[in-house]
């Protein structure tokens, strides 16, 4: 055992290349653009777990993040995050404050949406509900592309997303977290917000 990895514990190359051994997913080496990632699979749904770092000035953050882009035939999408993160995310997405019907979730979350009644639908889930509160830190929204940056998605297709701070190398929650995708594309398609088909799509 080396040094850094005595002092540190496992490298995160180390726990994700296990993370993709136990999702039957795909580990992706990266290149000199791109980093690693994981490619796992929900039925025709690729998930994709990374990592990207955004510069501000001197300072560079980096953050873990899981996307999953999906047909969306309605144009529902949703953001959710702890009560005290993220208080300026409203003006960026434009939604409404929602509450589903279930504390201390209600009390625990910010919920936003474009419609109400899918919101009470989507989270009416007690699984979704159950791996979203396991999370210490909650970024999960629907996104319509990838940003300035990014690539611009074709009309009806969305993004499932989950940002974090900082690198993500504990596996329990790593695996909950691939559940979570699972688990809400699954919900998706049976309100009626997302089609269980490939989007044809590579993020």
């Amino acid at each position: 055992m080396g040094k850094g990895r005595g002092l540190f514990g496992p490298s995160r190359e180390e726990i994700w290349r296990k993370l993709s051994e136990d999702l039957h997913a795909r580990y992706v080496e990266g290149g000199f653009w791109t980093g690693d990632r994981v490619e796992a699979t929900h039925g025709e749904w690729t998930i994709t777990l990374d990592t990207h770092a955004v510069t501000t000035g001197q300072t560079t953050i980096r953050y873990t993040r899981m996307r999953a882009p999906y047909v969306n035939p309605d144009g529902f999408r949703f953001t959710v995050y702890r009560e005290g993160q993220f208080s300026e995310i409203a003006k960026w997405f434009g939604m409404q404050d929602a509450e589903v019907g279930y504390e201390p979730f209600d009390r625990d979350f910010i919920i936003k949406g474009t419609d109400g009644y899918k919101l009470r639908q989507l989270f009416s889930n007690d699984r979704i509900r159950e791996l979203l509160t396991r999370q210490p830190n909650v970024h999960f929204c629907v996104r319509d592309d990838e940003g300035l940056f990014g690539p611009k998605f074709p009309d009806g297709v969305d993004e499932l997303r989950f940002t974090v701070t900082g690198v993500m190398k504990d596996p329990e929650l790593l695996k909950q977290l691939y559940d979570l995708f699972a688990e809400t594309l699954d919900q998706l398609c049976r309100i009626g917000s997302a089609y269980a088909g490939d989007p044809h799509l590579k993020v």
